[in-house]
């Protein structure tokens, strides 16, 4: 029996998805928003680095490409929100929007 996979949405409509599986999903949310509540806004590199931290050893797959399909999914929700227009961008979770889809 396989596991249940999830779509992870793209922020551009252009661009097709991905299914992972359900439970990679959530583990890597979990990180990524677990990462973004402890400080207000961060780097690319510095989330893939601290979602690393949390995840060496108990994730099974690459960690920079789980968090790049989930953040992209959290970026399409309106959870995860560019703070800067500027480069490198940075990031911050939309906490009004997370708790709605919580």
């Amino acid at each position: 029996m396989s596991e249940k996979k999830v779509l992870a949405i793209h922020p551009d409509k252009t661009k097709q998805g991905v299914r992972i599986a359900e439970s990679k999903y959530e583990q890597m949310r979990a990180a990524i928003v677990d990462v973004f509540h402890a400080t207000d806004e961060l780097g690319y590199q510095e989330a893939v680095a601290r979602v690393r931290e949390i995840l060496t050893g108990k994730f099974d797959g690459s960690i920079e490409w789980y968090f790049n399909a989930v953040k992209h999914d959290l970026e399409a929700r309106k959870i995860l929100v560019r703070a800067s227009k500027s480069s490198p961008v940075r990031y911050r979770i939309d906490r009004a929007t997370l708790k709605k889809r919580a």
